[in-house]
């Protein structure tokens, strides 16, 4: 079953955010735009270079009303031992959510049980709590902060023009479709 326009499944966590340990609900993706970020481990290869990617565009996330929530299996007091060994991960200002019991990776369908890690997924959640998209990497394969903001944009351009719709590699102020029967075999 897709997760697509499914609603975030109840949790509750620790997570080390802007010095602090604080707690993290489901509701805390409510009421803005957010971008739940998996990630196999702390204190790994490929993890921080995408962490870093993120938080060097934080800032444009911010503006676009985004918060982000990175989260591994790992706990909030290694998130913050990490936070304070390693000069990526010291960039980061979103919050760095611990679910050592895997109930949130579970929720999203991203756990690799044999493991006890999380694969690389990214979740796009609307205001409602809606998740409007879903990706998910091999462990190997980063990702890309710049594609990411280019998606977000483009759920926030679809969900605030009903009957339009963002062709690929549409970008910000580009053209886009208004799905009709005149269009069909046309494209």
């Amino acid at each position: 079953m897709s997760l697509i326009n499914t609603e975030v499944k109840p949790f509750t966590a620790q997570a080390y955010h802007g010095g602090k340990f604080v707690t993290v609900t489901e509701a805390d993706l409510k009421g803005k735009w957010s971008v739940v970020f998996f990630y196999p481990a702390d204190f790994t290869f490929v993890c921080p270079t995408e962490l870093e990617d993120l938080a060097d565009n934080y800032v444009e996330f911010k503006n676009l009303g985004v918060e982000i929530f990175s989260v591994s299996t790992d706990t909030h007091f290694c998130h913050k031992a990490w936070h304070d060994t390693s000069d990526a991960i010291n960039k980061i200002d979103y919050v760095m959510v611990g679910d050592p019991n895997q109930a949130i990776s579970r929720n999203f369908e991203v756990l690799i049980e044999e493991a006890g890690l999380a694969d690389r997924g990214t979740f796009v959640i609307d205001p409602e709590g809606k998740i409007q998209i879903v990706e998910i990497t091999a462990g190997g394969i980063g990702r890309d902060a710049k594609e990411l903001l280019r998606k977000v944009k483009a759920a926030q351009y679809v969900a605030a023009h009903p009957g339009e719709v963002c062709p690929a590699k549409w970008q910000e102020g580009e053209k886009t479709l208004a799905p009709s029967l005149d269009l069909v075999g046309k494209i």
